[in-house]
């Protein structure tokens, strides 16, 4: 192939080149590019220029560089692990938040006091600046090496009078055992979203390059929806996937209002 004419800089031209090879099948998911030296005589262009362009495409996930082999072809693999979030109850005070996969904790969890933000708060509807517990924990399926980020916040409100004052760190399935035997009567909301990692998660879930996140938030309610914890877990968007139980619900009762 001779020297490519395209706008843009150069190592762009040759990136986008390539890219437009994967795209058509020339280099198939899981197949290793070219040398550098033979992309450099395939596009005619120096080796910085190769290397910038390889560069441009590991950012945009779509080559992974295996050390001392080369650069290959993302494959677009299943998910190592599925992470099932369905809620059971087992008898009138147990609950269970996942079947299959036994998660160990890589390190002890982290407990300490912290205080709502303009992202938690509105989801606690509490205002900015109020008290919460926290507890973080950072977990790994031993058989895939998947891993995950989980965080609890539990206002003081709700851990008042509770055994979870003194010990926030309860995991998630016991923290609803001790809500219930308080009086609570619990329902769950639960949103889902992928986004690109922040550095520090990048690193606890040793994700590779463009790699996205995928980032629940999940509120456990009392009565009348009132968010009594928020749970956050944050896992690899490309070795994790999500399961849900789907149920028809009831629809809700109107409240009727008396007139004054």
């Amino acid at each position: 192939m001779g020297e490519i004419q395209r706008p843009g800089a150069l190592y762009q031209q040759v990136a986008a080149a390539i890219r437009d090879a994967i795209t058509a099948g020339e280099f198939p998911p899981g197949s290793p590019l070219p040398s550098e030296t033979q992309l450099i005589d395939r596009y005619k262009v120096s080796r910085p220029t190769v290397r910038n362009a390889i560069a441009a495409l590991r950012s945009e996930g779509l080559i992974e560089v295996r050390h001392g082999k080369g650069s290959f072809v993302r494959a677009a693999a299943a998910p190592a692990v599925t992470i099932e979030r369905n809620i059971t109850r087992n008898g009138s005070d147990r609950f269970v938040t996942h079947t299959g996969t036994v998660w160990d904790h890589e390190q002890e969890p982290a407990v300490y006091r912290t205080q709502t933000t303009a992202v938690t708060g509105p989801l606690l509807q509490l205002p900015e600046g109020e008290a919460l517990f926290g507890c973080d924990r950072l977990m790994i399926d031993p058989g895939t090496g998947t891993r995950l980020l989980h965080r609890t916040l539990i206002p003081f409100a709700t851990a008042e009078g509770t055994p979870l004052a003194d010990a926030p760190d309860t995991e998630p399935a016991e923290i609803y055992a001790l809500l219930t035997k308080v009086g609570h009567k619990l329902s769950w909301s639960e949103t889902v979203r992928a986004r690109m990692p922040l550095p520090d998660e990048r690193t606890a879930l040793e994700l590779p390059d463009a790699t996205p996140v995928v980032h629940t938030l999940r509120i456990t309610q009392g009565a009348e929806d009132a968010p009594l914890i928020l749970e956050e877990l944050r896992a690899s968007g490309d070795r994790a996937q999500l399961s849900y139980r789907i149920t028809a619900d009831p629809p809700r009762r109107l409240r009727s209002v008396k007139n004054a």
